[in-house]
């Protein structure tokens, strides 16, 4: 046998493997802990914004009066609607907090407010509350309070009812150049951005008032535009308009056709139970009309 077929050793090279270093318990516990907090926080998010948990009488009077968490305060609102809707007496106890929210600075709040409102059609209180809320800033505000006004039998917010089946209407507060839109057809939120305008102190960010989709842009990117320019409009979403034609199948009049209709063609972006409803409601204003009957007082 040659000399050099005889078995040599092998040397070790630097790829041989070095002993793999376990984790100690202190970085097993923060890996645990660390998986533990992305499954959790999602979830606990969810559960602290969630309006549907069940709040108890104490929490409810805190949260009516958290300056600091206006979620806080409409997720109380909502559970006193709830409360109100089942006849629980318990509920008139927050009956003053309800008032004072209706002044309320965040527009959401006032939202929710005038529709809880409306749940108790008995509350002199609230009837004279929601009628001063037909003058509030915010058109969804107006709407609310209008549509709960028909729970009182009051049809005195039947133009504010009817502008809730109008486009809304974006407009530059002052001159200035526009240096972003959105596109005809995009879904936005209420408060979602339209479009941004370059003015003299900076950029001012135009925001939708309702929730819906943007119909039109009236102006495009790089034009100048003077203050109070119509720059954008946007239909009202499907949950305000199915609102508003319930509103209006109670009170509307021939004059208010005109808003109504329209939702009666055979369109994609009209929904069926939309297209009903409009149609359900016209015949019943023609019908009242040709009646000779009143909305009711």
């Amino acid at each position: 046998m040659p000399e050099n077929s005889s078995p040599v050793a092998s040397a070790p090279t630097s790829e041989s493997k070095a002993p793999r270093r376990r984790m100690t318990n202190r970085q097993r516990m923060i890996f645990l802990l660390t998986g533990w907090l992305i499954v959790m926080m999602p979830f606990l998010f969810w559960w602290n914004t969630w309006f549907g948990r069940k709040l108890s009488d104490k929490q409810v009077t805190e949260y009516l009066r958290d300056d600091k968490r206006p979620r806080h305060i409409q997720h109380a609102l909502i559970q006193v609607g709830n409360r109100i809707e089942r006849h629980d007496p318990a509920a008139q106890q927050w009956y003053p907090e309800l008032v004072r929210l209706a002044t309320y600075s965040v527009e959401e709040v006032r939202n929710t407010d005038a529709w809880v409102m409306g749940q108790d059609s008995s509350a002199a209180i609230f009837h004279q509350v929601l009628l001063k809320m037909l003058s509030d800033s915010s058109l969804t505000v107006r709407g609310n309070a209008a549509l709960s006004l028909v729970r009182f039998g009051d049809d005195s917010g039947r133009p504010q009812i009817t502008a809730l089946l109008q486009p809304a209407k974006i407009s530059a507060p002052q001159s200035g150049t526009i240096v972003d839109n959105g596109t005809p057809g995009t879904a936005v939120h209420q408060g979602g951005l339209v479009a941004k305008l370059r003015t003299a102190t900076g950029i001012v960010e135009l925001r939708s008032p309702i929730a819906g989709r943007i119909r039109t842009v009236l102006v495009s990117k790089g034009k100048t535009v003077p203050a109070a320019a119509a720059v954008a409009t946007v239909d009202p979403d499907t949950d305000q308009v199915w609102e508003a034609l319930r509103g209006l199948y109670l009170v509307g009049q021939l004059d208010d056709l005109r808003a109504i209709t329209p939702y009666e063609r055979d369109l994609p972006e009209i929904p069926d139970r939309v297209r009903q409803q409009a149609v359900l409601t016209e015949r019943a204003v023609r019908e009242r009309a040709k009646a000779g009957t009143a909305s009711p007082q």
